[in-house]
């Protein structure tokens, strides 16, 4: 367990340092293609810096505003709250912030940078769909999210992936509009900047490529976790089936954050046949592992 929480905050670092690396080499291209110059290279580090800094101390409340979820009130959510609370005494943990999502979907989702400053947000489908024991396994599962650290390295990521997105996007409009005259870097010039151009454009998948590489490996740790600390494997596995059959997707959802729930918050039932034909290149896109195998 220790070694896993250590694991995820070394990934954590890591993930920032590849994304300042890889916004700063965007600049350094933008820089390249325009007359910015090292400008660009600047410019690029210098938000990358700022964006984590601020992602990594507001990413919890930027995935719950995007998310649309409110505060649980103690006294409507007496269930919701007691089993959160008795979970986290028995993972030694404090107890997280909840959240209630008002969406039909039966779904949920851990966010914060670490136990002390964490929130678990549930939609009222889930509510209105779970038992006592189902809903104990689902919060188990974001529970041990939140012990393992996972939540660092995913909250981060919505943060970070959304700027590299961005980012991309704004480079290439400005080259698309403006960009400058580089025929003076004689016969190197064209193939570095094809290089260039074709680093922007494939920048967003890159970003989201790596975002589900994160999430995929780590849920099948949280389902396991979540059953060692329920001592109630059927509660979990009842619950997956019942997400496996419900189609519903959450309207609140994004891709941004669809790696955060605990099983895909948008439209699947088509992606789904095309991976149980076996096109692994499905699976590059996939934010979860399929549910079956869990």
């Amino acid at each position: 367990m220790y070694d896993r929480i250590s694991s995820n905050v070394r990934k954590s670092w890591l993930l920032i340092f590849v994304f300042i690396a890889f916004v700063g080499l965007i600049g350094l291209v933008f820089g390249y293609l325009t007359d910015f110059g090292y400008w660009g290279l600047i410019i690029a580090v210098g938000l990358s810096l700022l964006m984590t800094w601020g992602s990594y101390y507001s990413s919890d409340k930027i995935a719950l505003s995007i998310s649309r979820a409110k505060e649980a009130d103690p006294n409507q959510y007496r269930q919701l709250h007691n089993l959160v609370e008795g979970l986290a005494l028995a993972a030694g943990m404090p107890k997280p912030r909840v959240y209630v999502v008002d969406d039909t979907a039966p779904n949920a989702f851990a966010t914060g940078r670490n136990p002390e400053h964490a929130a678990i947000a549930v939609t009222r489908g889930l509510l209105a769909k779970m038992n006592r024991e189902e809903l104990e396994g689902v919060l188990a599962h974001e529970l041990s999210h939140i012990k393992n650290r996972d939540t660092l390295v995913m909250t981060l990521a919505v943060t970070l992936v959304g700027v590299i997105v961005l980012l991309a996007d704004w480079m290439l409009r400005a080259l698309w509009w403006g960009g400058g005259d580089r025929d003076s870097r004689g016969g190197a010039g064209l193939p570095i900047a094809v290089i260039g151009l074709v680093l922007l454009i494939f920048a967003p998948l890159i970003a989201q490529l790596f975002q589900f590489a994160i999430s995929r490996r780590r849920e099948f740790l949280a389902d396991a976790d979540a059953v060692f600390l329920t001592r109630y494997p059927d509660g979990l596995i009842n619950a997956l089936n019942k997400l496996r059959e419900d189609q519903t997707v959450v309207r609140t959802a994004s891709k941004a954050t669809a790696h955060l729930w605990i099983e895909s918050p948008i439209a699947r039932k088509a992606h789904e046949g095309a991976t149980r034909r076996g096109a692994w290149l499905n699976r590059l896109f996939d934010t979860h592992p399929p549910l079956e195998e869990r």
